[in-house]
């Protein structure tokens, strides 16, 4: 649960899922996730060239574009795989709280 109050589905995620129904672009979980893969892919493509590899990190640049696109990918593979993006995303929040509380760190440590 959330500041909201009681948490939702994703609202996104609906608009995704009707998306993909409207126009006949359903598939399997597998391909959802190469394709989420392949859309973080180029987000980290584009962050590399911005950077000049690492060199200059002041430079950093992500398009707009590239992240909807990841999102579209990872909401399209949440609806896929019957996981409520709130539910989850929730879930996340309060793991990495728990883990800073009790270590200061989000890491997993492992």
């Amino acid at each position: 649960m959330s500041d909201r109050g009681e948490a939702t589905h994703m609202d996104e995620q609906d608009r995704v899922a009707a998306f993909v129904d409207e126009y006949g672009l359903e598939t399997d979980l597998t391909y959802h996730a190469l394709d989420l893969e392949s859309e973080v892919g180029e987000i980290a493509k584009e962050v590399t060239t911005s950077t000049d590899y690492g060199r200059n990190p002041a430079a950093a640049a992500v398009a707009t574009d590239e992240v909807g696109d990841a999102l579209f990918a990872l909401l399209a593979l949440a609806e896929a795989a019957d996981v409520d993006a709130t539910a989850a995303l929730d879930e996340a929040l309060a793991k990495y709280e728990a883990r800073i509380g009790s270590s200061g760190d989000p890491g997993s440590g492992e």
